[in-house]
């Protein structure tokens, strides 16, 4: 991996230097069917048109390929083995306007980097497509890779006949016979790309499914808008392909952004590609967006999986304009288009589908990302300082998305909504097909808004951390409030208060015995003390709830009488808003070691199974399970694991036939079976001769069973190959490969590490299927020897392997099960012994690290329970 770094510094330099004016690249695929040797190669020839601000000057081209035939500069052509080094092309005595041809021989990718092939299991068929975030565009043709040297591109593709072939830009014409006599692949030639970077260029090929429909709009001058959209999965997923859901949501994100920003789509076609084995939820690639195939339901789902899609569709959509069309200069701004976009898919959900509740998926699930990143010693803030591309690999966090998006509703509140939008279409206008940085965006922010948004911005987006908000209420004689002051917080490591637009809210049990809001005020929290003027003279409330309606980002804290409220009554608050922002503060009370986590899985036990919203519920489940395996003492885990199956069966049979609620607490009692009745009941389901009215038990549900079953010792290979036998698809390799790697055994331990560690014969699917198989909370004592075999090979795999699977392999085998102070203190071991180590694989150390000693101060809290 060092070789294929690039720095800042490196990228400001040749930014001087060079103007791109256009690539022409043309991709041969046809050696991705049939009889070859592996590693399989494809020729790329590259033709890029540049100018020079210095003749005469140096410069170099990035590409990472196996091998290059020539290399053509200006007519010379030279010397593959004195230019190339493996990833970087020397470019000497360059004149004012120049052109390079590259001709080389690219690798196909297993690891969702470059141009990632996949081999159907089920039928054998083949399936490519690109991902390049942030540089990885190299691995398939030759460029300058860095977001602020954006240029036109002309893509051709030569393919096996009877293929789908999409680019970004629309196809010219039928695809025409490769050879003369046409048998031997096609070729596809595609329109010129608008300017743009190259992480963002994209192929997709392959025999897909393709659902074909379009947007069209009329504008208030009459000019109409047509937008060719598309949407495609595997051939064998098209049974559960809901093309019509996807449409749906993609054509009410185009009526709101083009209502919003006053900027008419501007790339043409919009086709969405849900492709195999992919490493993340999806890519923005401007007319060519490409999702992760889970987002194909095979099985029912709840409401909370179609409301996630929903908004990851809005979110690339919001990418059009942020991040497409107007695009960071370099990654330190990655915040200018991630921030905007995982705000624009609530805001655009909650106003334009029928995910009216977004904003409490929001609230609950996407900031407990960002809280849990700004607690970890590698937080910073929203702008980043991003030296290289390694540092802009690991910076796709919960901090670049989560928290500034919150920021950003928080500046809604501050500036005000229109302000806010009328900022943005000045921002698309102004920077069209360019490139931005923060000072860019703050100065259309104070023409729209009247504020001077330099200390909001020093407070918000270059400073880290999170404040708590803790308020404090004196009373008279008559229970009415004398003065409700909220108290800011600080850690130490970054002490920065800062300026908060927050709800203070306040609650009582009305007749009924309903937990309801009867007053409220908005105030700015500014400094270490605040008083709610507003609220003197309220009752006295049973609960207060700072930052109700979620206004900004921060940690909610309670005084004790509200605290003693919600373990009474937590079930009673009927604003579904206010018990989520609750359920999130009670969390992180626990993640803190301030409440004890028995203490939450009580909560969980009493009041879950009343939780209205499922993303929610879906929510207070995963966190069960961590307070469970990682914050309870290890003395009481048995008795909590017993609490929460009881709990998970109690549930499921209460819940209403065939809801979402009755799957989700189906899926949480598969995780939480244990005992022999527990397990018997699982195997009932899967075979069929135990019945829950109600429960369809189909082949995503059977391998959650099964899951359990192999990860208790109660179901072993036979039985996983016989349901594989039953489900010999993709997604069912994956599910065979995790509970393979999930069984009790030391032997098959020993398999699942040297599969993942020693070779690199898997794909990123298989690789992070085994991890998870292998990482099994009720297998402490057979994991514990690879405790010490981690800190020995880690340094090992981050030189030999790609980025994306070394991290998967550095986070996924972090002996975290190994939770007592001896694992600790290996780790600092290892941190000071190796001070010269990568330092992204460092920060991964250190995070992890961070989450054991974090795990072991709950646990501290939660033994003074015990005592």
């Amino acid at each position: 991996m060092p070789g294929e770094n690039l720095t800042r510094e490196e990228a400001r330099e040749r930014a001087a230097l060079l103007t791109v004016d256009g690539y022409e690249v043309a991709l041969d695929l046809r050696s991705a069917v049939g009889a070859g040797a592996e590693p399989r190669t494809f020729r790329s020839v590259t033709t890029i048109r540049f100018r020079c601000a210095e003749p005469g000057a140096s410069t170099f081209a990035d590409l990472v390929a196996p091998s290059v035939t020539s290399v053509t500069l200006n007519g010379t052509e030279l010397d593959p083995k004195t230019v190339f080094d493996g990833t970087r092309i020397e470019l000497a005595s360059l004149a004012a306007e120049n052109t390079l041809v590259v001709d080389a021989q690219c690798a196909y990718s297993r690891t969702g980097e470059g141009m990632h092939r996949f081999v159907d299991p089920e039928d054998g068929e083949v399936y490519l497509y690109t991902q390049y975030e942030p540089a990885d565009a190299r691995r398939v043709f030759a460029n300058f890779e860095q977001p602020d040297l954006k240029a036109p591109f002309t893509f051709t593709v030569t393919a096996p006949t009877g293929w789908t072939v999409l680019g970004n830009g629309e196809q010219a014409g039928e695809p025409r016979p490769a050879s003369a006599d046409g048998g031997d692949g096609a070729t596809w030639s595609f329109v010129p790309t608008k300017p743009i970077s190259t992480y963002i260029t994209a192929v997709v090929a392959g025999p897909y499914h393709v659902v074909r429909d379009h947007y069209r709009r009329t504008f208030d001058d009459g000019t109409v808008l047509d937008i060719p959209l598309g949407a495609l999965c595997r051939k064998g997923l098209a049974k559960h392909f809901d093309a019509d859901d996807i449409f749906t949501v993609t054509k009410q994100g185009l009526d709101f952004f083009h209502e919003h920003f006053d900027y008419p789509y501007p790339f043409g076609k919009y086709d969405q590609a849900f492709v195999p084995e992919y490493n993340i939820g999806a890519m923005e690639n401007p007319g060519c967006v490409t999702f992760r195939e889970e987002f194909v339901f095979r099985g029912k789902v709840t409401q909370a999986a179609y409301e996630r899609r929903a908004n990851v569709i809005l979110h690339e959509m919001a990418h059009m304009w942020f991040g497409d069309l107007v695009t960071m200069e370099w990654w330190d701004d990655l915040w200018l288009k991630e921030s905007f976009a995982d705000f624009m898919g609530a805001f655009s959900q909650v106003e334009a589908t029928r995910f009216e509740n977004a904003w409490i998926t929001f609230a609950n699930q996407r900031k407990a990302w960002a809280y849990r990143a700004d607690q970890l010693p590698s937080t910073h803030p929203v702008t980043a300082d991003i030296r290289d591309l390694e540092d802009a690999k690991l910076n796709f966090d919960g901090i670049t998305y989560a928290k500034g998006a919150s920021v950003l509703k928080q500046l809604v509140a501050y500036a005000g909504r229109d302000a806010f939008l009328e900022g943005a279409r000045r921002y698309f206008k102004r920077h069209a097909f360019g490139n931005t940085r923060l000072t860019d965006l703050l100065r259309v922010l104070e023409e729209t808004s009247g504020r001077d948004m330099t200390a909001w911005s020093r407070s918000w987006l270059q400073t880290a951390g999170v404040n708590s908000l803790t308020p404090h209420a004196t009373y008279d004689a008559a229970d009415r409030i004398t003065e409700l002051s909220v108290f800011q917080e600080a850690p130490a490591s970054h002490p920065e208060l800062r300026p908060h637009r927050v709800a203070v809210g306040l609650y009582r049990r009305d007749i009924g015995g309903a937990l309801v809001r009867y007053a409220r005020a908005e105030v700015d929290v500014t400094g270490p003390r605040t008083v709610v003027t507003e609220l003197a003279g309220a009752e006295r409330p049973e609960l207060i709830l700072v930052n109700d309606d979620d206004l900004t980002y921060c940690k909610i804290r309670f005084d004790e009488v509200s605290l003693a409220t919600l373990r009474e009554h937590l079930g009673d608050l009927t604003d579904p808003l206010a018990r989520a922002l609750c359920w999130s503060a009670l969390w992180n009370l626990t993640r803190d070691g301030l409440l004890p986590a028995r203490e939450y899985l009580g909560l969980v036990d009493r009041f879950a199974g009343a939780e209205s919203d499922i993303g929610v519920l879906q929510t207070l489940q995963s966190c069960a399970r961590t307070a469970l395996v990682h914050y309870v003492t290890p003395a009481w885990r048995e008795e909590g694991g017993l609490l929460l199956a009881r709990a998970a069966l109690r549930e499921l049979r209460r819940a209403e036939p065939g809801s979402g609620h009755q799957l989700a607490w189906v899926r949480f009692f598969a995780q939480s079976a244990k005992s022999a009745a527990d397990l018997q009941l699982l195997r009932g389901l899967l075979d069929g001769n135990a019945k829950i009215d109600g429960l369809e038990v189909d082949q995503e549900l059977r391998w959650a069973l099964l899951s359990t079953l192999a990860a208790q010792g109660a179901a072993d290979e036979q039985a996983v190959t016989a349901e594989l036998a039953r489900d010999n698809t993709a997604s069912g390799k994956r599910h065979q490969v995790r509970c393979l790697a999930s069984r009790p055994s030391a032997e098959v331990k020993a398999e699942a590490w040297a599969a993942v560690v020693e070779s690199d014969a898997l794909s990123n699917a298989l690789a992070e299927a085994t991890i998870a198989g292998f990482d099994q909370p009720g297998q402490r004592e057979l994991l514990a020897p690879y405790a010490a075999r981690y800190f020995e090979v880690i340094e090992r795999v981050w030189r030999e392997r790609s980025i994306e699977i070394a991290m998967a392999v550095v986070r996924g085998l972090f002996p975290m099960l190994q939770d007592d102070r001896r694992t600790l203190e290996a780790t600092d071991a290892w941190l000071a012994a190796h001070e010269d180590a990568a330092p992204a694989l460092r920060r991964l150390v250190l995070e992890a690290r961070d989450d054991l000693d974090r795990a072991l101060r709950a646990q501290d809290c939660d033994a003074g329970t015990a005592n």
